[in-house]
């Protein structure tokens, strides 16, 4: 069975930083590429960024090109997702996600609060 599961989200002041990792499991990691999506209070859920299977190529929705930093470590079946100088609308439930077969599975969500 495919398992994400999201950690690391946290309260944070306005630019400040923090890394959300992804666990994965269930599913040949380093052949899958990898998203993050995120959906913030009132708006529908977007796209953040895009990794390559084996973190060849990466790409980022235009309001975070920048700051944040999609990186993966297929050794340990992990996605990670480094933000900085964070600003309030980047308050989120931030989830990962891999398209297998048509399918897109999810992981359950972190919620990153960016806040004074």
């Amino acid at each position: 069975q495919v398992q994400l599961v999201e950690s690391g989200g946290d309260l944070v002041q306005p630019g400040g930083s923090l890394r959300l990792s992804c666990a994965a499991s269930g599913f040949t990691f380093d052949n899958y590429v990898l998203n993050w999506y995120r959906q913030g209070p009132g708006k529908e859920r977007e796209l953040v960024g895009i990794i390559g299977s084996r973190g060849d190529t990466i790409d980022y929705a235009d309001s975070v090109k920048g700051r944040f930093n999609i990186y993966r470590d297929n050794a340990k079946n992990t996605l990670y997702l480094e933000m900085n100088t964070l600003k309030p609308d980047d308050t989120a439930v931030y989830y990962c996600n891999v398209r297998i077969r048509g399918i897109y599975y999810w992981g359950k969500g972190t919620l990153v609060t960016v806040s004074s």
